[in-house]
């Protein structure tokens, strides 16, 4: 039986590129890799995937640029110390719908939630539009990832919207993949840390030894502190992260569903 010869592949075609985008997950260098990928089919400066909740500070669980200088974690850590997600009423319509259904969101510049958030993020690091793809979790927070056109790239074009839209649930698939991955291999103050960065060395130190199963006599004895204080840190941590009980702690160093 004799073959027929249909021609190469086209490697810039979308199928290819969500390809290369699936190949990447489980790696370290997922986030750049999946942005060249998504490249081939529309153009990204850059591209951030982070997670809100409605009681405590953000985590950015990856980011990359391509072609520009990456100031994503710059932009982030704005977002986050300068408490502009608590004024984020962009992803209000995501909130409404049912665990994992993805919604598509478009944000110009001039659309951000306050005049801070739009010369903070967009004008400081010359950012004209945001594509987003987010969807809730298991736990109601909130999952967004957000490809972003820089200035000297203009607006989206609507054939790469179009071709955002096709991929979406390709890459919400890959993304939710990558992170369970990262936080799999993340170890527990990694996780603390991102989940609640005005976390102390101290307060993450008695954090660690009870997710260790130690008792307060046993914390105590090892890190040589009196008992009632190893209690203050522990009171003082669990504030930070909104949480009451040991089994919530354990829940906070858990990879996203």
């Amino acid at each position: 039986m004799q073959a027929h010869v249909l021609g190469p592949l086209d490697q810039r075609g979308g199928l290819a590129a969500l390809g290369r985008v699936v190949a990447s997950v489980g790696r370290p260098v997922f986030a750049s890799e999946a942005l060249a990928a998504l490249n081939h089919v529309l153009q990204v400066g850059s591209w951030s995937v982070y997670q809100l909740w409605g009681d405590r500070p953000p985590c950015m669980h990856l980011s990359a640029s391509h072609g520009v200088a990456d100031t994503t974690a710059d932009c982030f850590r704005v977002y986050r110390d300068d408490g502009l997600y608590r004024r984020d009423r962009s992803f209000d319509l995501v909130r409404q719908q049912r665990a994992g259904d993805a919604v598509l969101l478009r944000m110009h510049a001039d659309e951000a939630p306050s005049a801070a958030h739009r010369d903070a993020i967009y004008v400081r690091h010359a950012m004209v539009e945001r594509l987003s793809l987010a969807w809730t979790l298991a736990d109601r927070s909130l999952l967004a990832v957000n490809l972003y056109h820089h200035v000297h790239q203009g607006r989206f074009g609507d054939a790469e919207v179009e071709s955002f839209a096709d991929a979406a649930a390709v890459l919400q698939a890959a993304v939710s993949r990558q992170i369970d991955w990262q936080g799999s291999r993340a170890d527990p103050r990694t996780l603390l840390r991102q989940r609640c960065p005005a976390l102390t060395e101290r307060e993450l130190d008695v954090l660690e030894r009870l997710l260790q199963a130690m008792t307060y006599d046993g914390i105590a004895a090892d890190m040589g502190l009196a008992v009632g204080t190893v209690k203050t840190y522990r009171a003082r941590a669990f504030e930070r992260l909104g949480i009451h009980f040991k089994n919530q702690l354990f829940a906070c160093v858990q990879a996203p569903q």
